[in-house]
Protein backbone atom coordinates (compact mmCIF):
# COMPACT_ATOMS: atom_id res chain seq x y z
CA UNK A 1 0.00 0.00 0.00
CA UNK A 2 2.85 2.29 0.96
CA UNK A 3 4.69 1.45 -2.27
CA UNK A 4 1.62 2.28 -4.31
CA UNK A 5 1.26 5.65 -2.56
CA UNK A 6 4.90 6.46 -3.24
CA UNK A 7 4.44 5.45 -6.87
CA UNK A 8 1.40 7.69 -7.26
CA UNK A 9 3.26 10.58 -5.64
CA UNK A 10 6.22 10.12 -7.99
CA UNK A 11 3.93 9.93 -11.00
CA UNK A 12 2.05 13.05 -9.86
CA UNK A 13 5.29 14.97 -9.42
CA UNK A 14 6.49 13.73 -12.78
CA UNK A 15 3.31 14.94 -14.49
CA UNK A 16 3.57 18.35 -12.79
CA UNK A 17 7.23 18.58 -13.79
CA UNK A 18 6.35 17.66 -17.37
CA UNK A 19 3.60 20.29 -17.48
CA UNK A 20 6.02 22.91 -16.17
CA UNK A 21 8.62 21.87 -18.74
CA UNK A 22 6.07 22.01 -21.57
CA UNK A 23 4.91 25.42 -20.35
CA UNK A 24 8.47 26.70 -20.33
CA UNK A 25 9.07 25.30 -23.81
CA UNK A 26 5.85 26.96 -25.00
CA UNK A 27 6.87 30.28 -23.45
CA UNK A 28 10.27 29.99 -25.10
CA UNK A 29 8.63 29.28 -28.47
CA UNK A 30 6.28 32.25 -28.04
CA UNK A 31 9.17 34.48 -27.00
CA UNK A 32 11.25 33.32 -29.98
CA UNK A 33 8.37 33.84 -32.43
CA UNK A 34 7.74 37.29 -31.00
CA UNK A 35 11.43 38.22 -31.23
CA UNK A 36 11.55 37.00 -34.83
CA UNK A 37 8.72 39.43 -35.57
CA UNK A 38 10.55 42.40 -34.06
CA UNK A 39 12.26 45.05 -36.15
CA UNK A 40 15.44 44.42 -34.17
CA UNK A 41 15.60 40.77 -35.33
CA UNK A 42 14.71 41.65 -38.92
CA UNK A 43 17.37 44.36 -39.03
CA UNK A 44 19.91 41.91 -37.64
CA UNK A 45 19.02 39.40 -40.36
CA UNK A 46 19.62 42.06 -43.02
CA UNK A 47 23.07 42.71 -41.58
CA UNK A 48 22.80 45.65 -39.19
CA UNK A 49 24.86 45.43 -36.02
CA UNK A 50 23.78 46.31 -32.47
CA UNK A 51 24.89 49.93 -32.62
CA UNK A 52 23.26 50.51 -36.02
CA UNK A 53 20.02 48.92 -34.81
CA UNK A 54 19.89 51.26 -31.80
CA UNK A 55 20.33 54.22 -34.18
CA UNK A 56 17.61 52.99 -36.54
CA UNK A 57 14.98 51.91 -33.98
CA UNK A 58 13.48 55.37 -33.22
CA UNK A 59 12.66 56.20 -36.88
CA UNK A 60 9.11 56.33 -38.23
CA UNK A 61 7.18 53.18 -39.11
CA UNK A 62 7.16 54.20 -42.78
CA UNK A 63 10.94 54.50 -42.87
CA UNK A 64 11.37 51.25 -40.94
CA UNK A 65 9.29 49.47 -43.58
CA UNK A 66 11.46 51.01 -46.29
CA UNK A 67 14.69 49.84 -44.61
CA UNK A 68 13.35 46.33 -43.97
CA UNK A 69 12.37 45.99 -47.62
CA UNK A 70 15.85 46.85 -48.86
CA UNK A 71 19.36 45.46 -48.60
CA UNK A 72 21.84 46.48 -45.91
CA UNK A 73 23.09 50.05 -46.35
CA UNK A 74 26.12 51.09 -44.31
CA UNK A 75 25.31 54.81 -44.85
CA UNK A 76 22.02 54.73 -42.94
CA UNK A 77 23.62 54.83 -39.51
CA UNK A 78 25.67 57.91 -40.44
CA UNK A 79 22.68 59.60 -42.09
CA UNK A 80 20.41 59.25 -39.05
CA UNK A 81 23.15 60.51 -36.70
CA UNK A 82 23.51 63.79 -38.60
CA UNK A 83 22.58 66.89 -36.59
CA UNK A 84 20.16 68.18 -39.23
CA UNK A 85 18.60 64.80 -40.04
CA UNK A 86 14.88 65.05 -40.86
CA UNK A 87 13.05 61.73 -40.66
CA UNK A 88 10.68 62.34 -43.58
CA UNK A 89 13.68 62.81 -45.88
CA UNK A 90 15.40 59.48 -45.17
CA UNK A 91 14.56 57.77 -48.47
CA UNK A 92 15.60 60.89 -50.39
CA UNK A 93 18.94 61.02 -48.53
CA UNK A 94 19.60 57.40 -49.47
CA UNK A 95 18.57 57.83 -53.10
CA UNK A 96 20.57 61.03 -53.55
CA UNK A 97 23.67 59.51 -51.97
CA UNK A 98 23.44 56.50 -54.30
CA UNK A 99 22.84 58.62 -57.40
CA UNK A 100 25.73 61.01 -56.73
CA UNK A 101 28.03 58.61 -54.85
CA UNK A 102 28.67 61.52 -52.49
CA UNK A 103 30.59 60.26 -49.44
CA UNK A 104 30.08 63.51 -47.55
CA UNK A 105 26.92 62.54 -45.64
CA UNK A 106 26.65 65.92 -43.89
CA UNK A 107 26.49 67.54 -47.32
CA UNK A 108 23.98 64.96 -48.60
CA UNK A 109 21.63 65.74 -45.72
CA UNK A 110 21.98 69.51 -46.24
CA UNK A 111 21.34 69.30 -50.00
CA UNK A 112 18.22 67.16 -49.63
CA UNK A 113 16.86 69.27 -46.76
CA UNK A 114 16.86 72.35 -48.98
CA UNK A 115 15.41 70.43 -51.96
CA UNK A 116 18.53 70.70 -54.09
CA UNK A 117 18.04 67.06 -55.07
CA UNK A 118 15.09 68.38 -57.12
CA UNK A 119 15.16 70.40 -60.31
CA UNK A 120 15.21 74.17 -59.81
CA UNK A 121 12.06 76.10 -60.77
CA UNK A 122 10.24 72.80 -61.56
CA UNK A 123 9.04 71.30 -58.29
CA UNK A 124 7.89 74.53 -56.64
CA UNK A 125 5.29 75.75 -54.17
CA UNK A 126 3.94 79.10 -53.05
CA UNK A 127 5.95 80.77 -50.29
CA UNK A 128 4.31 80.61 -46.86
CA UNK A 129 3.65 84.26 -46.05
CA UNK A 130 2.35 83.38 -42.59
CA UNK A 131 6.01 83.00 -41.58
CA UNK A 132 6.36 86.79 -41.97
CA UNK A 133 10.06 87.80 -41.68
CA UNK A 134 10.97 84.10 -41.88
CA UNK A 135 9.26 83.54 -45.23
CA UNK A 136 11.43 81.45 -47.55
CA UNK A 137 11.71 82.58 -51.16
CA UNK A 138 14.17 80.71 -53.37
CA UNK A 139 14.19 78.57 -56.52
CA UNK A 140 11.57 76.25 -55.00
CA UNK A 141 9.32 78.77 -53.21
CA UNK A 142 7.72 81.63 -55.10
CA UNK A 143 5.63 84.78 -54.61
CA UNK A 144 2.61 85.69 -56.72
CA UNK A 145 3.09 88.28 -59.42
CA UNK A 146 0.95 90.84 -57.57
CA UNK A 147 2.50 90.30 -54.13
CA UNK A 148 3.72 93.46 -52.43
CA UNK A 149 4.71 93.72 -48.76
CA UNK A 150 2.82 96.14 -46.52
CA UNK A 151 4.04 99.61 -45.57
CA UNK A 152 6.48 100.04 -48.45
CA UNK A 153 8.22 103.41 -48.12
CA UNK A 154 11.08 105.27 -49.79
CA UNK A 155 14.49 104.95 -48.18
CA UNK A 156 16.25 108.23 -47.42
CA UNK A 157 19.40 108.97 -49.41
CA UNK A 158 21.11 109.04 -46.02
CA UNK A 159 20.85 105.22 -46.04
CA UNK A 160 20.49 104.23 -49.71
CA UNK A 161 21.07 105.21 -53.28
CA UNK A 162 18.17 107.10 -54.85
CA UNK A 163 14.96 105.26 -55.74
CA UNK A 164 15.10 102.44 -53.19
CA UNK A 165 12.12 101.26 -51.16
CA UNK A 166 11.47 98.76 -48.40
CA UNK A 167 8.90 98.03 -45.69
CA UNK A 168 8.97 100.52 -42.80
CA UNK A 169 9.47 97.85 -40.11
CA UNK A 170 12.56 96.42 -41.78
CA UNK A 171 13.97 99.86 -42.52
CA UNK A 172 13.79 100.65 -38.80
CA UNK A 173 15.87 97.51 -38.10
CA UNK A 174 18.37 98.46 -40.78
CA UNK A 175 18.74 102.02 -39.47
CA UNK A 176 19.58 100.63 -36.03
CA UNK A 177 22.36 98.55 -37.60
CA UNK A 178 23.49 101.43 -39.82
CA UNK A 179 23.87 103.76 -36.84
CA UNK A 180 25.81 101.17 -34.83
CA UNK A 181 28.15 100.67 -37.81
CA UNK A 182 28.62 104.43 -38.15
CA UNK A 183 29.77 104.67 -34.53
CA UNK A 184 32.47 102.13 -35.42
CA UNK A 185 33.61 104.20 -38.39
CA UNK A 186 31.79 101.97 -40.90
CA UNK A 187 29.88 103.53 -43.81
CA UNK A 188 27.09 101.42 -45.26
CA UNK A 189 24.71 102.20 -48.10
CA UNK A 190 21.88 100.21 -49.64
CA UNK A 191 22.32 99.83 -53.39
CA UNK A 192 19.16 97.81 -53.99
CA UNK A 193 16.19 96.92 -51.77
CA UNK A 194 12.56 96.10 -52.65
CA UNK A 195 11.95 95.06 -56.24
CA UNK A 196 8.51 94.12 -57.51
CA UNK A 197 7.81 91.27 -59.94
CA UNK A 198 8.14 93.41 -63.07
CA UNK A 199 11.36 95.01 -61.87
CA UNK A 200 12.83 91.58 -61.18
CA UNK A 201 11.81 90.48 -64.67
CA UNK A 202 13.77 93.40 -66.11
CA UNK A 203 16.78 92.59 -63.90
CA UNK A 204 16.79 88.95 -64.96
CA UNK A 205 16.43 89.79 -68.64
CA UNK A 206 19.32 92.26 -68.38
CA UNK A 207 21.65 89.61 -66.91
CA UNK A 208 20.50 87.12 -69.51
CA UNK A 209 20.98 89.55 -72.40
CA UNK A 210 24.42 90.67 -71.23
CA UNK A 211 25.91 87.36 -70.04
CA UNK A 212 23.65 84.48 -71.12
CA UNK A 213 21.05 82.39 -69.30
CA UNK A 214 23.48 80.26 -67.28
CA UNK A 215 25.05 83.38 -65.77
CA UNK A 216 21.63 84.94 -65.14
CA UNK A 217 20.45 81.88 -63.19
CA UNK A 218 23.49 82.04 -60.93
CA UNK A 219 23.25 85.74 -60.11
CA UNK A 220 19.58 86.65 -60.52
CA UNK A 221 16.28 85.02 -59.72
CA UNK A 222 13.41 84.45 -62.06
CA UNK A 223 10.58 86.92 -61.32
CA UNK A 224 8.52 85.69 -58.36
CA UNK A 225 11.50 83.82 -56.91
CA UNK A 226 13.51 86.82 -55.71
CA UNK A 227 13.95 87.72 -52.05
CA UNK A 228 13.92 91.37 -53.06
CA UNK A 229 10.18 91.07 -53.71
CA UNK A 230 9.65 90.25 -50.01
CA UNK A 231 10.96 93.66 -48.93
CA UNK A 232 13.26 91.83 -46.50
CA UNK A 233 16.46 91.86 -48.57
CA UNK A 234 19.08 94.53 -49.12
CA UNK A 235 22.16 94.74 -51.30
CA UNK A 236 24.56 96.58 -49.00
CA UNK A 237 27.77 98.27 -50.14
CA UNK A 238 29.92 101.22 -49.20
CA UNK A 239 30.33 104.36 -51.30
CA UNK A 240 32.49 103.99 -54.38
CA UNK A 241 32.82 100.20 -54.13
CA UNK A 242 31.44 97.72 -56.67
CA UNK A 243 29.73 94.48 -55.61
CA UNK A 244 32.64 92.24 -56.65
CA UNK A 245 35.04 94.27 -54.51
CA UNK A 246 32.88 94.59 -51.42
CA UNK A 247 34.31 91.60 -49.55
CA UNK A 248 37.71 93.33 -49.50
CA UNK A 249 36.37 96.21 -47.39
CA UNK A 250 36.20 96.86 -43.65
CA UNK A 251 32.45 97.32 -44.11
CA UNK A 252 32.13 93.72 -45.24
CA UNK A 253 34.13 92.51 -42.23
CA UNK A 254 31.95 94.54 -39.87
CA UNK A 255 28.76 93.10 -41.33
CA UNK A 256 30.05 89.52 -41.11
CA UNK A 257 30.87 90.01 -37.43
CA UNK A 258 27.91 92.16 -36.39
CA UNK A 259 24.90 92.01 -38.73
CA UNK A 260 23.37 88.99 -36.96
CA UNK A 261 23.11 91.05 -33.75
CA UNK A 262 20.52 93.17 -35.55
CA UNK A 263 18.67 90.29 -37.22
CA UNK A 264 20.44 90.33 -40.61
CA UNK A 265 22.33 87.48 -42.32
CA UNK A 266 24.57 87.15 -45.35
CA UNK A 267 22.12 85.29 -47.55
CA UNK A 268 24.45 83.69 -50.13
CA UNK A 269 27.77 82.91 -48.41
CA UNK A 270 30.93 81.55 -50.00
CA UNK A 271 31.20 77.77 -50.00
CA UNK A 272 27.42 77.29 -49.77
CA UNK A 273 26.60 77.69 -53.46
CA UNK A 274 25.39 74.08 -53.73
CA UNK A 275 22.91 74.81 -50.92
CA UNK A 276 21.58 78.26 -51.85
CA UNK A 277 21.61 77.72 -55.61
CA UNK A 278 23.35 81.08 -56.12
CA UNK A 279 26.95 82.13 -56.49
CA UNK A 280 28.54 83.89 -53.53
CA UNK A 281 27.16 87.42 -53.01
CA UNK A 282 29.07 89.31 -50.33
CA UNK A 283 26.61 92.21 -50.52
CA UNK A 284 23.22 90.46 -50.26
CA UNK A 285 21.74 90.65 -46.75
CA UNK A 286 18.40 89.43 -45.49
CA UNK A 287 16.42 90.26 -42.35
CA UNK A 288 15.23 87.18 -40.41
CA UNK A 289 15.06 88.43 -36.80
CA UNK A 290 17.66 88.42 -34.04
CA UNK A 291 17.26 84.88 -32.65
CA UNK A 292 17.20 83.12 -36.06
CA UNK A 293 20.13 85.27 -37.24
CA UNK A 294 22.17 84.29 -34.18
CA UNK A 295 21.45 80.59 -34.75
CA UNK A 296 22.40 80.86 -38.43
CA UNK A 297 25.60 82.69 -37.50
CA UNK A 298 26.59 80.40 -34.62
CA UNK A 299 25.89 77.17 -36.52
CA UNK A 300 27.36 78.46 -39.80
CA UNK A 301 24.34 77.43 -41.86
CA UNK A 302 22.30 79.15 -44.55
CA UNK A 303 18.76 80.43 -44.17
CA UNK A 304 17.60 77.58 -46.44
CA UNK A 305 19.05 75.05 -43.98
CA UNK A 306 17.64 76.91 -40.98
CA UNK A 307 14.18 77.00 -42.52
CA UNK A 308 14.18 73.28 -43.37
CA UNK A 309 15.28 72.13 -39.92
CA UNK A 310 13.94 74.72 -37.48
CA UNK A 311 10.76 75.90 -39.21
CA UNK A 312 9.43 73.51 -41.85
CA UNK A 313 10.38 70.36 -39.92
Amino acid sequence: MKKRRIKKSVIKKGIIGLIILLALILLLIIKTVRYHNTNEYKLKQIGYNKEEIQTIKPISEENMTYILNNEYNEKIDDIIKQKYYIDKNLERYINYQKQTNNENIEQVVAIVNVNKDKEEYKETKKADLSKKELVLVNKYNYLDKDYKPENIINISNWYAYDGNETSKEILDKYIEMHEAAKQDGINLIISSAYRDYDNQQETYEYYKRENGEEYARKYASLPGYSEHQTGLAFDILTLGVLTDEFDKTKEYEWLINNSYKYGFILRYPKGKENITGYDYESWHYRYVGIEPAKTIHDENITFDEYYAYYIEK
